[in-house]
């Protein structure tokens, strides 16, 4: 009997202009990190957030140093960061020579929970770095009335969010900065690649600077600082052009998945409890993200293991920083939700690309192994 096919955990979806774009660069022979599909790309993003300036990088976690880098973090300081998040938001604050002081989250969300925010601030805390955790952006409004009563900076870690909303704002023009991954499991994709975006003129000529080596933008070779080589192709700015022209026909589609999830996990009752989506924006569901439900005697990694054997790829939510060997020194005060959440948390399959028969197959095998 032949198997129904592996359902993937994500997979991009590249049925746009992205084959013409990168044809283009290669009849052109721009393929490095020069060439107008990065203007271009840099440009309709910013447009898209809503900011005046988009500076593309080669990933997301450069993105994220060359933002710190470039609002002066360095040693000494401290960046308040989410215990439960990917490892690059803490491995950027570390490049920096600073401190990441690690912050529980709200259960329900997954993402900081702003009143624990005033307790962690010290005379060393230079940043508060958000986190929109699976495409839901963080309650800015409180974050930002710490950052501005204590003189910080607010670098959004958007990488899972594009598309994300906050009250009619979008992610990335919320905080001073914002930071963006385009990895090829992200809404919208250039294979690896980042961005950054911002209002601050000033911010967004330095971010320029450092990620070309240091060379003077208006004098070539001539280099006043230590920079990085932080930058993009042309390459793969063609191939995220191409994606953020549909972008929101891939928000749609993931909105459709997530209204057949939402509907058809009530047959599981109380083993699945389902995301939580507040009512202040757009939640993108990056990842569709459930939590297992309280007295079942099958542990998360082993339902991720059962569901493997049965042709679908799933996910456990982030381990939380402060149990994981670079940062468990840094586990102090009360991490305790970050430790729930990173227990029973699990990314079901979420891309454009799915079915309504493929969330059936998902919801038939989590009713199957879920005991």
């Amino acid at each position: 009997m032949t198997r129904p096919p592996r359902i993937s955990v994500a997979a991009p979806s590249l049925d746009g202009n992205e084959r013409d774009y990168v044809l283009e660069c290669l009849d052109s022979t721009w393929i490095s990190s020069v060439g107008r599909f990065i203007t271009d790309f840099e440009k309709a993003f910013a447009d898209y957030c809503g900011v005046k300036h988009a500076i593309a990088c080669n990933n997301g976690t450069t993105a994220l140093h060359l933002a710190l880098v470039a609002l002066g973090v360095g040693p000494g300081d401290e960046v308040i960061v989410p215990s439960l998040t990917y490892i690059a938001s803490a491995n950027a604050v570390t490049y920096c020579g600073a401190t990441p002081v690690l912050i529980d989250n709200d259960p329900r969300t997954f993402n900081l929970d702003p009143a624990k925010l005033e307790a962690l601030i010290t005379p060393r805390t230079k940043a508060i770095m958000p986190v929109h955790l699976y495409g839901q952006v963080c309650d800015m409004d409180p974050i930002l009335d710490v950052a501005r009563k204590h003189g910080l900076k607010v670098v959004e870690d958007a990488a899972e969010a594009v598309g994300a909303t906050y009250k009619g704002k979008m992610s990335g023009a919320l905080g001073t900065c914002a930071t963006f991954s385009f990895f090829g499991n992200k809404i919208i994709t250039t294979g690896e690649g980042g961005m950054i975006t911002t209002d601050d003129d000033e911010l967004a000529a330095q971010m320029r600077l450092l990620r070309g080596q240091g060379m003077d933008l208006n004098r070539r070779y001539w280099f006043p600082v230590v920079g990085f080589n932080y930058r993009m192709t042309n390459i793969q700015a063609a191939i995220g052009l191409a994606q953020l022209e549909r972008v929101d026909e891939h928000l749609a589609a993931r909105q459709q998945v997530v209204a057949w999830y939402d509907e058809k996990l009530s047959r599981l009752g109380n083993r699945v409890i389902k995301p939580h989506v507040e009512d202040t924006g757009r939640h993108v569901f990056w990842m569709y993200t459930v939590r297992l439900g309280e007295g079942l005697a099958i542990s998360r990694d082993q339902v991720i293991k059962d569901l493997d054997g049965l042709g679908i790829e799933s996910r456990p939510v982030f381990y939380p920083m402060h149990v994981m060997p670079p940062y468990a020194h840094l586990a102090t005060g009360d991490l305790a939700n970050a430790e729930v959440c990173g227990a029973d948390g699990l990314n079901l399959p979420t891309h454009a690309g799915l079915s309504e028969a493929d969330i059936d197959r998902v919801i038939a095998a989590l009713d199957q192994v879920l005991v």
